[in-house]
């Protein structure tokens, strides 16, 4: 009988025991998982499955709005109506981590 495995991230294919070594090597956030193989950089559909996975909250409130960002490829309007640019490559896995609060503001 064959070892099957779960993808995560099919972007990089990056499987759930990958994620669960990565989090045994101390990693605990998106943003960790992401710096260590790449998962949730790419289209993001992952970070949800990768916050679970490492035991974390999801804030859906929070993941529409990176989503969000993500499809308006670049140009954003966050709750405060105000538009901002978003850096290229930034991911989703590092919105993931950071509370709004925490989010550095980039002017258009």
């Amino acid at each position: 009988m064959g070892v099957s495995c779960v993808y995560v991230c099919s972007c990089f294919g990056i499987t759930e025991e990958q994620v669960h070594a990565h989090k045994d090597s101390g990693a605990c956030t998106p943003r960790q998982i992401a710096s260590a193989c790449k998962a949730g950089t790419d289209c993001g559909s992952c970070v949800r499955r990768i916050q679970t996975l490492l035991g974390r909250p999801v804030d859906c409130s929070r993941k529409r709005g990176a989503l969000s960002e993500t499809l308006l490829a670049g140009i954003a309007v966050p709750a405060s109506g105000a538009p901002r640019t978003v850096a290229a490559g930034a991911g989703a896995a590092a919105e993931a981590d950071a509370p709004a609060a925490e989010r550095p503001a980039v002017a258009a």
